[in-house]
């Protein structure tokens, strides 16, 4: 009898020692379902569990959302990986369509999809109102999607067979996995929203303020403490020492500003950054071809408390300005005119009244000795006459000088020009100095009257321009007058003294008729005549103009309204 030996083969079956195998110790590799390598001849199969088939759906489901979360940690774009991984669930669930659904503002927006295109917002709404968990409504699986108490949207799966628990399962991990990806993809939006909203908004504030700046009739500069130039403002650019922005910017003050002293820029600056004080003062410049006063104003500015870290730079125009205050005061000089008149009123009429009361007892005199036959010379009666009228129109002046403190109507009545040259001719023929100047006289006959008009005031008027005539001729020359009419019946009567002295230099025209602005020598003229003339014919309604040539003599033209004889 042969002794077996029981040792085993890799199969766990007994073999002999003889190498054959042992019946009574089946191979375990021959189990239901197992082949035995020892038994050649037929394989016999058995269908798997029910666990092991469940279990190897697991482990693919798992595989699978291990994946997609490795997609998700990747660190591409969110479209991107959320792309990527529709696409590995749809090509796992072997579905039709796999969509991703977001809640905006403006309602639910399918927002990712991968596969056909056919899933209705209508249907996606139905599963999301029947509750917070997965779903099913007809063909759709339908996963909220949701972030604390928070819903963001759904991830909707269209397929043509029910899903079984473990896709199921995959399809909520993953929900919950693009909750808080999407929840931060959405932040992120907002921020950038916020950031764009916030950005264009300081960019519109950057362009109001330097609208404002621009369009100031300053000009503004702002250097730093290397004495770059930081800011230029339009007005800057313009005038015959404009600089464009784009040249000035970035470069130093003292290669723009190249015609002022670079050194004395370079105080006043450092003056402001060391002292932290406001400088302010007053230059001239004829650089635009006439005299202009400009103010310059240096401020410091500083970036936070540190020290000044700019000087803003203002320069401004103040020529008008200082014309006004010199006219302001001016008009200061003419109230106490007005008022030392009224001061002095009584003691010049006071001599005025003896002169006419000589006067007049003179003219009695006379007639006495003309009615006990005295002959007396024709001139004597002219003489006389001329005295009464000087002394009334003296007191006329002084009541005008009154006017700037206590204003009286003066007579209005129709006024012929005619009869005011003549006039004023008979007062003046006397005068030593105006006897030397040869005067022609052109008067048309049929001149209207000037209405509500003050014969005596013109008379003023015809007198100051003639003796200002006589000043432009030095006492010798020929002087002319002339009256003529208009067919406008606003410059209906025109009066012209014509002379041939020296003449106005054109920017002194606009000047002559500022109150105490004069181009006589000192103590030859007070500046008040033209100035008391044009406000004169101002009042009758008319206007004074002005032709002059240097070295060929001015016209001056009075033009007054007329009314029908």
């Amino acid at each position: 009898m042969r002794r077996h030996d029981r040792r085993a083969c890799r199969h766990g079956v007994a073999r002999c020692q003889d190498g054959t195998d042992s019946a009574d110790f089946p191979c375990r590799a021959s189990a239901p379902g197992v082949a035995s390598a020892h038994s050649p001849r037929r394989l016999v199969t058995t269908p798997a569990s029910p666990d092991s088939a469940r279990e190897g759906r697991a482990a693919r489901a798992l595989s699978a959302l291990a994946g997609i979360s490795a997609e998700l940690a990747s660190a591409r774009a969110l479209e991107s990986t959320v792309d990527r991984a529709l696409g590995t669930l749809r090509a796992f669930l072997e579905a039709q369509q796999v969509s991703l659904w977001l809640h905006t503002p403006q309602g639910l927006a399918l927002t990712f999809t991968a596969g056909e295109d056919t899933t209705s917002e209508d249907d996606v709404r139905k599963g999301l109102r029947l509750g917070d968990s997965l779903q099913v409504v007809r063909d759709l699986e339908v996963a909220p999607i949701i972030l604390g108490d928070r819903r963001v949207g759904a991830l909707v799966v269209r397929t043509a067979r029910a899903l079984g628990d473990e896709e199921r399962m995959l399809l909520t991990a993953l929900a919950n996995l693009l909750a808080p990806e999407l929840a931060h993809a959405e932040r992120s939006r907002q921020l950038e929203v916020e950031v764009a909203a916030r950005t264009a908004e300081i960019e519109r504030g950057r362009r109001f303020t330097e609208k404002i700046i621009d369009s100031l009739p300053l000009g503004l500069y702002v250097i730093d403490r290397e004495y770059r130039i930081q800011s230029w403002n339009r007005k800057r650019e313009t005038g015959m020492q404009g600089v464009s922005r784009e040249e000035a910017i970035g470069r130093t003050i003292f290669e723009i500003l190249h015609r002022q002293p670079a050194e004395m820029l370079r105080r006043e600056f450092d003056d402001v950054f060391s002292t932290g004080r406001m400088q302010e003062y007053q230059m001239e410049s004829v650089a635009s071809g006439e005299a202009r006063t400009y103010r310059i104003t240096k401020i410091p500015m500083r970036l936070g408390d540190g020290p000044v870290s700019h000087v803003i730079t203002i320069g401004e125009d103040v020529t008008d300005w200082k014309e006004a205050q010199e006219r302001f005061s001016q008009a200061e000089k003419l109230a106490a005119i007005g008022q030392l008149a009224a001061g002095v009123m009584h003691e010049i009429n006071n001599p005025l009244a003896t002169i006419a009361a000589c006067a007049e007892s003179l003219g009695y005199r006379i007639e006495d000795l003309e009615k006990s036959g005295v002959t007396i010379a024709p001139e004597t009666l002219d003489f006389l006459g001329i005295i009464e009228n000087e002394v009334v129109r003296c007191k006329q002046i002084v009541d005008g000088l009154l006017d700037f403190s206590r204003p009286k109507q003066a007579r209005k009545e129709r006024v012929n020009l005619n009869d005011v040259v003549e006039r004023t001719l008979f007062l003046l023929k006397h005068h030593v100095r105006f006897k030397k100047l040869t005067v022609q006289t052109d008067l048309d006959p049929t001149i209207g009257r000037v209405p509500q008009a003050n014969s005596e005031q013109l008379v003023q008027v015809l007198m100051a321009l003639l003796i200002n005539a006589m000043d432009a001729m030095g006492e010798k020359g020929t002087v002319r007058i002339v009256t003529q009419s208009s067919t406008d019946p606003k410059r209906g009567a025109i009066l012209e003294v014509i002379d041939s002295g020296h003449g106005i230099a054109k920017g002194e025209i606009a000047k002559i008729f500022e109150p105490f602005y004069t181009t006589k020598a000192p103590g030859q003229g007070t500046g008040l005549g033209l100035s008391i003339c044009y406000g004169i014919v101002q009042e009758h309604g008319g206007v004074i103009e002005v032709d002059s040539t240097l070295g060929q003599g001015s016209t001056f033209r009075v033009v007054l309204p007329v009314v029908a004889q």
